[in-house]
């Protein structure tokens, strides 16, 4: 009888939710298709000029929209039909891939085309990433917000499984061509079954169409400005962001030139990370609301800070590098679950557009800084040092040596920074005046 109670929840939530899974797939799917490009392209441009300054510029370069324009990005979304949004904005960025590719087929590619291809590609997703998040609140039941966090960081973890494995076999096989020919397929299932399937609600309120500009957007600063500790919450993850840029910007040239390292060394860390957080992506679908979301952030972050750079620093085998990856990610989709739940919960779903966009100019603004810093620091600051070590100094004995040994003291370095965000935040009284 239970059984029989249990499996009709199941299917009532599955009816209820039916919306939303479609959209979630189709998007997740033509989101493997952009991961695969993107791992394939960061591969080409390393070994290219083998900097990792300028392989960290292509994520500069993508994510400088977000600081420049996602606050006016918001405005237009809360203005503009959702779908539509999403459709124009996706069809654009899979216009772009199809300049890149051009450009490769006929050997005039060049890394700087790849850095105006990738600020065209976040300007896209400035604008379509505010209307997703409204459409998602708009057709999901708010009981289920807290499982669809978790089912996100699901597909984000299996794209992170896949994407090292499949991009890598198919280069070896078919080359760029196939990869890109696979990205615009996804698009095209993510396209159809969007613009066909799936009818998103728009608001009936004509006031948010009729605001002007500059006034909407001011009203999602004036919002968080009242709201401290939603803005607090936000700042925290700036800070953590920066910290993880520069791991980003860092990574792939350590585990590209290390002794031991390469790009099959790259793919299998990366999926051992994929892994990790697919596995935590399912517990959090299915874990509990917690008693304290923050204290499970604050705790949840600072575990990751506190074992994967050193295990990163100090390892010298792919094997200490994989068990730092599972530590540092295998509480991840667990804080990210709660805290989207917290801010679809305290935000009203009418600002949530504004909101969300001043989120991103706010919460992603050192992403491009960190980038940035992690590259310039491991060219120009922790190689050169590294190399002026002698055979028995105390620092090649910690972290080895030969290009990628500097990588290693930049992951000893931001260790420290990042336990010092997290217990420097988890005092932030407006973030804990969340829980009431």
């Amino acid at each position: 009888m239970k059984n029989k109670i249990k499996n009709k929840e199941f299917f009532h939530a599955l009816g209820e939710m039916k919306t939303y899974l479609l959209l979630w797939s189709t998007q997740s799917f033509s989101g493997l298709g952009s991961a695969m490009t993107g791992y394939a392209l960061v591969i080409w441009s390393y070994t290219q000029k083998g900097s990792a300054l300028m392989t960290a510029l292509l994520m500069v370069s993508s994510y400088a929209p977000y600081v420049l324009l996602s606050i006016f990005a918001g405005a237009l979304s809360d203005k503009w039909n959702k779908k539509a949004t999403m459709l124009v904005c996706d069809t654009l960025a899979a216009a772009s891939t199809i300049v890149m590719l051009v450009l490769m087929k006929n050997d005039a590619l060049q890394v700087w085309h790849l850095y105006l291809i990738n600020g065209f590609n976040g300007l896209m997703n400035t604008v379509q990433q505010p209307a997703s998040e409204v459409a998602t609140t708009r057709v999901l039941p708010k009981k289920y917000y807290q499982r669809v966090g978790g089912m996100r960081y699901f597909a984000s973890s299996l794209n992170s499984i896949m994407t090292p494995i499949i991009a890598t076999a198919v280069m070896g096989i078919a080359g760029m061509n196939a990869i890109v020919a696979f990205d615009l397929f996804t698009f095209g299932v993510a396209f159809v079954t969007l613009a066909f399937g799936i009818r998103i609600p728009e608001s009936e309120e004509a006031s948010e169409r009729e605001e002007k500009l500059l006034v909407s957007a001011k009203r999602g600063l004036t919002y968080l400005r009242k709201e401290r500790g939603i803005f607090g919450l936000i700042m925290f993850l700036a800070a953590i962001n920066l910290v993880a840029s520069i791991y980003d910007a860092a990574f792939p040239a350590m585990m590209l030139s290390r002794n031991g390292g390469s790009e099959r060394t790259l793919g299998l860390v990366n999926a051992v990370i994929g892994v990790t957080t697919f596995v935590g992506s399912i517990l959090a679908s299915f874990v509990k609301k917690p008693k304290s979301r923050v204290r499970l952030i604050c705790n949840c972050l600072l575990l990751s800070m506190s074992t994967e750079n050193f295990l990163l620093a100090f390892g010298r085998t792919p094997l200490v590098w994989c068990i730092g990856g599972f530590l540092g990610w295998i509480a991840i989709p667990l804080m990210n679950t709660n805290l989207d739940a917290i801010m679809r919960l305290h935000v009203p779903e009418e600002m949530q557009g504004r909101v969300y966009s001043v989120r991103n100019s706010f919460q992603f603004f050192t992403i491009p800084i960190g980038y940035f810093l992690g590259g310039f620091l491991v060219d120009q600051v922790f190689e050169p040092i590294m190399e002026a070590q002698r055979e028995n100094g105390i620092l090649t004995k910690l972290f080895g040596s030969g290009k990628g040994s500097g990588a290693a003291f930049l992951f000893f370095v931001i260790a420290f920074a990042g336990i010092g965000v997290c217990l420097y935040f988890r005092r932030n009284k407006d973030i804990w005046a969340l829980e009431k």
